[in-house]
This record gives structure tokens, sequence and C-alpha cells, in this order.
């Protein structure tokens, strides 16, 4: 029998369980609710069909639970019964309850078809299951057994056939050493020819390259001897430069000292000496007010001056662009 028909009986199997069983509960759920209701207190007839419905998902989950160990060949021991055979008592016993009340011997056998069907269906599909499962177990069995006898016979043809290789490289392999022992002697006299005329190359070799490194020894020193006399000239050139920037931000602090420090205007001073103290202050960055106090102008017009002269200057202004303390002095006393 293919895999394919066993699955497809495995699945009319596990239809028909379904069927029946969602039949049995449905039925069960319709005929025990109304005897629920008569034991119930008033009020409380909508509790009747809680019961049956727990006592159905009971009988679900034992059909679950059984399906799925025999599929993978287990067993859950006795609890699983106990609670197989309790769920179906428990359905028969509901199902014919009211029949039985009424002393209706008819209603009694009717009503316990559904529940009798679902018990005696539930434990053939088990045995079903569990038949299916040792079947297959065996087959497999079976098959492993004659796959490894398989490999058993492959892995002697392989064996055979790695000995006769190995024969065959045998005979091969001694003609080969021969064949390299005369190419071994033949490589070692031309290897010697070859050794002799590379000595007398390298030979050749180190006496060019020892005048070439001598020659390139002297470019190195000229090099150098230009290349340090280069860096001397620029580092003077830097050395100058950075006096001449020292001496300027000295001289522009000494200035914005002189210009803290100078006595405020009496007066208004006219507008070109004004312009010169306000470049002055711009210059060795006096404040606004402290501007307006040297000049006597008005904090508006010195505002527009500093933006008109701090556009115009340049970051590090040139010291001759900064005016003299004296001419500074004069302007702003």
């Amino acid at each position: 029998m293919s895999p394919e028909q066993i699955r497809s009986a495995e699945r009319a199997l596990a239809v028909g369980t379904w069927t029946i069983t969602l039949g049995a509960v449905l039925y069960s759920v319709l005929t025990v609710t109304p005897l629920m209701s008569h034991h119930t207190p008033d009020g409380w007839e909508w509790t009747a069909p809680i019961l049956p419905l727990v006592v159905d998902a009971a009988v679900v989950i034992v059909v679950r639970m059984d399906s799925t160990l025999a599929r993978l060949g287990g067993d859950g021991g006795r609890w699983p019964v106990v609670l197989r055979w309790m769920t179906g008592a428990m359905t028969v016993l509901l199902n014919v309850g009211q029949s039985a009340l009424d002393r209706d011997r008819v209603g009694v056998a009717v009503h316990a078809v559904a529940p009798l069907l679902l018990i005696v269906t539930a434990e053939t599909s088990l045995a079903y299951r569990r038949a299916i499962a040792a079947a297959l177990g065996a087959r497999e069995a079976r098959e492993r057994d004659e796959r490894a006898e398989r490999e058993h016979r492959a892995e002697e043809r392989r064996r055979q056939e790695r000995a006769d290789r190995l024969a065959e490289y045998d005979r091969a392999d001694r003609a080969e050493r021969e064949r390299r022992e005369h190419d071994a002697r033949m490589a070692r006299e031309h290897d010697e020819r070859v050794a002799h005329m590379a000595r007398e190359e390298r030979a050749d070799q180190a006496r060019r390259a020892a005048a070439e490194r001598e020659e390139q020894q002297r470019r190195q020193d000229a090099e150098r001897a230009e290349r340090e006399h280069r860096e001397r000239a620029v580092s003077e050139r830097e050395r100058r430069e950075r006096e001449r920037e020292q001496s300027a931000e000295q001289e522009i602090e000494q200035l914005r000292q002189k210009l803290l420090t100078a006595p405020a205007a009496d007066d208004r001073l006219p507008e070109d000496k004004a312009r010169l103290t306000i470049q002055s202050c711009v210059v060795a960055q006096v404040p606004q007010r402290r501007a307006a106090d040297l000049t006597g102008w008005s904090a508006g017009w010195v505002a527009a001056r500093y933006r008109e002269f701090s556009a115009a200057t340049p970051e590090r202004p040139a010291l001759h662009a900064v005016p003299t303390t004296d001419t500074t002095e004069e302007q702003a006393s």
C-alpha cells in the first residue's frame, strides 16, 4: 500500500470521526438542554447549555489527543482511558435522562444511539490509528533494514574497487618513480648549470646595485641638504611672522587699554574725528557704549559706524590700519 493511500485512509478516518463527534455533540446539546432547564432554579435557565457543552468539550479533547498520540505512537496511560469512558458515560446519562425520568424506553434507546456511537467510534478510531502507526513502524523498520543491506553491499563493492585501484596505482607508481628519478638527475644537472650562471649574474647585479646605492646616497644627501635649507628658511619666515603678529596684538591691546581708560568727551567730536575714534574702537574691540562716550555721538550712529567698519575691517587687521596711540588719545580728548 502506497503512502498516499495510507494518508487518504487516515483522512477518511479523521473526517468520519469528527463528523460523528460534531453530530453527537450538537445532538447532545439539543437533547440535554431541556433536561437542564427543568432542573435549574428560576432565572438561571440560560445556564442550561453550559453542562452539555463542558462534557462535549471533554469528549472533543479526548478524541483529538487520542488521534495525536496514536499518530506519534505514544500512550497517555490510564487517565485518558478514564476520561474517555467517564465523558462517554456522562454523555449517555445526560442524553437518556429525560426519557428515563419519563419512563420512555423507546426514548432511552433512541437518545442513547448518538453517545454510544460516539464512544464506540472514538475507541475504534483509536484502535485503527494505533494499528496504522504500528504497520507504518514495521514498514519503516523493514525499509531501514533493506536500505542498510543495500548500503552494506555498496560499501563492499566500493572497498573492492578501491583495492583494485590501489593495485593499479602501485604498478603505475613504480613506473612513475623510475621516471621521476631520471628526471631528477637531469634536473639536478640543469640546476647546477643554472645556479652557476645565477651566481655570476648575482655578482654582476651586486656590483651594479652597489654603484647605484652610492649614487642614490649622494642624491639623497644633496636633497636632504636642500630640504633642510628650505625648512630653515620657512621656519625663519614663520618666526618673523609670529613676532610681527605678537607685536601687532600687543599694540592693539595697548590701544584698547588706553581707549578704555581715556576720559569721555564733554561734547560731540567732529564727524571725521569721531569716525577715526570709532574705527580705533572697532579694531581694539571696545564696546559700543564706550565708543559713544569717547565721541559724544548717539548710540544709533555709533552702532551704524560699528557695522560699517566691522564689514570693512579684516579679521586680523594690519598694524598700519590702526590709528597711532597719540592720534587716538588726541581724538578721544
